[in-house]
């Protein structure tokens, strides 16, 4: 079914020439890490990957989707710097940084034009 939506209204969703972009975090501590550990860990996360790149991390310490922290769409640069940043740290196991996708509606797919 075909919607004619408003430019107001598209805006307001977040679809069609609006649509904003994120990535999914799938983030696994090692065993053997101490909750302090995983605290500053978590610390240095939100300081230096997310701020440092102005984004914000919506979740849990294990899973969430990371997202511009102002309107707008995170970008392939931005992803590949908060990647590199999880690969490097010694406290994780497992690392999972997901490919761009709709931050509003994960289902649909990225319109060309973002």
């Amino acid at each position: 079914m075909a919607t004619n939506r408003s430019r107001r209204l598209r805006k307001k969703l977040c679809v069609d020439e609006f649509q904003e972009l994120g990535f999914e975090l799938n983030l696994e501590f090692k065993s053997d890490l101490s909750i302090e550990a995983i605290d500053a860990f978590l610390d240095q996360f939100l300081s230096e990957a997310m701020d440092a790149n102005n984004l914000d991390y919506v979740g849990g310490e294990g899973f969430g989707l990371v997202c511009l922290a102002e309107r707008g769409s995170v970008s392939e640069e931005q992803r590949q710097a908060v990647e590199s940043w999880l690969k490097a740290r010694s406290e994780l196991a497992v690392c999972e940084v997901g490919p761009l996708q709709d931050a509003w509606y994960p289902d649909k797919p990225i319109n060309a034009a973002v």
